[in-house]
């Protein structure tokens, strides 16, 4: 949904900057590498403070990274399978660390155990509904549904509430409850697109076991 219209924006907007590091010698490797220590940094040193606004900040500089990388790998003409598991297994690691900001912060200053849990929960369901895919690709099906939440709706939900809940420790009261509600919002969201992920690779496989039953009896 949001993934692929905002990647495609933001893909021409960066081109310039990945071009430039290319020139300076930087590869897409190191860019995935330093983008996602700097959303895990961000993360869990600021998160887990209620430091919601600078934390968001610094994520926000460093998630661009996703797509600054795989720009540079296009215009080099090399691509690798590599390049792809390396970024896709590191996206992982920086969402987890996103929630687990958050979890942290609920379960010290932020005082919610409930909140705390949601948080937890966002992050299991994140890492299930992106296995669910992958999962469904290796055994040779094309997984084709758009869910309800996909990491792109995640990412974006989280980080701007985040971002303006923050600006309570400047004052502005009430805005803090932007954070919870859209940590609720995630996790419904995600449990709805495991759902569909899961009912359309169950579709999906039936429907490759059946074209698959008339082949093999014409073999016999």
């Amino acid at each position: 949904m949001l993934n692929k219209y905002a990647r495609a924006f933001f893909t021409r907007v960066l081109t310039p900057f990945a071009s430039l590091l290319l020139r300076l010698g930087v590869s897409p490797d190191a860019v995935t590498l330093t983008g996602t220590a700097g959303v895990v940094a961000g993360a869990l040193v600021f998160y887990p403070q209620g430091e919601l606004f600078w934390g968001t900040v610094v994520i926000t500089l460093f998630v661009f990274s996703d797509l600054v990388d795989g720009n540079m790998a296009r215009q080099l003409g090399r691509s690798s399978r590599w390049g792809a598991f390396l970024d896709s297994t590191l996206d992982r690691v920086a969402d987890a660390a996103i929630f687990a900001g958050f979890a942290l912060w609920y379960a010290g200053g932020g005082d919610s155990i409930a909140l705390c849990a949601v948080a937890i929960f966002c992050l299991a369901s994140g890492q299930v509904v992106s296995y669910t895919k992958a999962r469904g690709e290796s055994i040779g099906l094309p997984v084709n549904v758009n869910g309800l939440v996909e990491r792109a709706e995640r990412l974006t939900i989280s980080l701007v509430a985040a971002g303006f809940a923050g600006f309570e420790t400047f004052g502005v009261p009430h805005i803090g409850i932007l954070l919870p509600i859209a940590l609720w919002i995630v996790a419904v969201g995600s449990l709805v697109t495991l759902g569909q992920r899961m009912v359309t690779v169950r579709r999906e496989a039936a429907e490759a076991d059946a074209s698959a039953a008339p082949a093999q009896g014409s073999e016999a």
